[in-house]
């Protein structure tokens, strides 16, 4: 399977179904220990992401997430806007210079948005931060076997694992550190929002 655009759009446009879902949840998770804007951001993020959809004509793929990526940075609202500015931009620099993005470029997408993400944030599993399920998710996609869509299948559970054990972790960054322990037995917002871009992507290739 060779992903174009068209796919890439059904699986953005469902990341951001689900988002809009979550937005209440997100915020309720926030709110327990950070600031409870998680929510907003998230939501604010994801019209971005449907209106660079809705604005999508002549870029390349590449081009597209660099772009949006670099839209979603000015999102207000704490690190979460360029978060995910980092995380988006680091999938576009995985398909830089490749003429189709099979299984392999996928792959490498996903890795080179953990890379980019590590330029920016020393977190890492067990910080309980959205790197327990970008870690995760990263590992599987450099070990995987399977092809495509059937790799991203395994790269999203991998994800979803990483947000569910966030529970399991006290907090270590943000405003969310001053409870310490406290924090155990709570999903991290930014880690349950990030699963929900990797759920999306895994029911988006398959429409």
């Amino acid at each position: 399977m060779i992903l174009n655009k068209e796919n890439f759009v059904d699986m953005l446009n469902s990341s951001c179904q689900l988002i809009d879902k979550n937005i209440d949840k997100l915020g309720n998770i926030d709110a327990k220990f950070g600031d409870g804007d998680h929510g907003v951001t998230m939501s604010k993020i994801s019209n971005i992401i449907k209106k660079c959809i809705n604005n999508w004509e002549n870029e390349s793929v590449y081009e597209f997430f660099e772009n949006m990526g670099e839209e979603i940075m000015d999102v207000n609202g704490g690190s979460a806007g360029p978060l995910y500015g980092t995380f988006f931009q680091g999938l576009g620099e995985g398909i830089e210079n490749s003429e189709e993005i099979d299984n392999k470029v996928f792959k490498k997408m996903i890795l080179s948005s953990l890379e980019n993400m590590q330029m920016i944030t020393k977190a890492k599993v067990g910080d309980k931060t959205m790197m327990d399920t970008l870690i995760p998710a990263a590992e599987c996609a450099k070990k995987s076997s399977l092809e495509l869509p059937e790799c991203i299948t395994e790269i999203a559970d991998a994800a979803c694992r990483g947000a569910e054990k966030s529970k399991e972790f006290p907090s270590k960054f943000g405003r969310a550190r001053f409870f310490k322990d406290e924090t155990i037995g709570y999903m991290d917002a930014g880690a349950m929002s990030l699963s929900l871009i990797f759920m999306g992507f895994n029911e988006g290739i398959k429409k």
